[in-house]
């Protein structure tokens, strides 16, 4: 007999107390889900009502989606800043007007015979910064109204150009109507876009066939918990041994750590000065984000650096060292 399904509605989820619960966690998206729509799933499985999503997944894909829960929900801005990694796999000979399957076929090209050699030369020619314009089918507002609305009117309006930066963009499968690479870039990125524009270049057109997100900064799609895996957990009560700590959801961050006057400091708003800097980990420049720890490693703030890294042990100590963004303690 086969494993009943867990149920996602409300009543069915046992009503624990849920208050404290603060950090993240990082969700594989199952196709066919909005962002947001994992959202409220997560809300009624956990009966938190702070919960939020850092980088929108389209519908159709899948893939790591960071979920934040309680003062969680004040670093997703800050996880901007990571690297994005994808899988993507693109049907050859044809563009849609979304970008990717979902769209009408808007024109059909003969693929030809497209050589691995070929194929990473161009792809190649995508790596460092570029620019990009955002599809007509995309949650951007203008004017007050979203992009896609205006695209399902048979309306387009010029979007101008982002300039985003592709890490790495490497080859993994080729045949002779797809392609599948993957591709490591900074956040804001359409990998939609870039499908259509690898096309272009290789001269057969392209859309996007499907899209799962690898990784985003240090978490990974083979750490992530499905939403059927959160809701058994749940109901066995072990579901917060998966919350990611705060201090943890900003790993690999430039990073300082301020003094015990320092934290009591940060408690009523007051921007660290460098007479409160014990230690810097990383390299960060003017206007970069970095966050501030405690002398106990605990995560109190995450603000911009006024000064340089290399800067901090030489400055003078009533200086403030970072603008705050974010205070993550409560304040007094």
């Amino acid at each position: 007999m086969g494993r009943k399904s867990p149920d996602f509605s409300v009543r069915s989820m046992p009503n624990k107390h849920a208050d404290g619960v603060e950090g993240l966690l990082n969700l594989n998206k199952p196709a066919g889900l909005t962002s947001h729509d994992v959202v409220v799933r997560v809300r009624r499985l956990t009966h938190l009502s702070r919960v939020g999503h850092a980088g929108t997944l389209d519908p159709p894909a899948t893939g790591v989606l960071i979920i934040g829960l309680g003062k969680g929900t004040k670093l997703i801005q800050f996880l901007h800043e990571y690297s994005k990694t994808y899988r993507a796999t693109l049907t050859l000979g044809s563009r849609t007007d979304t970008y990717d399957a979902t769209g009408k076929v808007i024109e059909t090209r003969d693929v030809g015979r497209l050589s691995p050699t070929a194929v990473r030369t161009v792809l190649s020619g995508f790596e460092g910064t570029i620019e990009q314009t955002p599809p007509m089918y995309s949650a951007l507002k203008w004017q007050g109204q979203r992009l896609y609305t205006l695209a399902r009117q048979g309306i387009e309006v010029e979007r101008r150009p982002r300039q985003v930066h592709i890490r790495r963009l490497t080859l993994l499968e080729l045949s002779a109507d797809t392609l599948t690479f993957e591709v490591e870039c900074s956040g804001g990125t359409y990998v939609r876009v870039l499908a259509d524009d690898i096309g272009l270049r290789l001269g057969c057109g392209a859309h996007l066939r499907q899209l799962t997100r690898t990784a985003v900064g240090p978490h990974t799609v083979e750490q992530a918990l499905t939403l059927e895996a959160l809701a058994e957990a749940v109901q066995r009560s072990t579901w917060r041994t998966h919350v990611i700590p705060l201090a943890q959801g900003l790993a690999g961050f430039p990073a300082i750590a301020v003094t015990s006057d320092g934290a009591k400091a940060l408690r009523h708003g007051i921007p660290p000065k460098a007479a409160h800097v014990s230690r810097v980990d990383g390299v960060f420049g003017v206007g970069e984000p970095v966050a501030l720890h405690g002398p106990d490693g605990a995560l109190l703030a995450v603000g911009t650096a006024c000064i340089d890294a290399a800067e901090m042990g030489r400055s003078a100590p009533a200086m403030v060292v970072v603008r705050l963004s974010r205070v993550l303690v409560d304040t007094l």
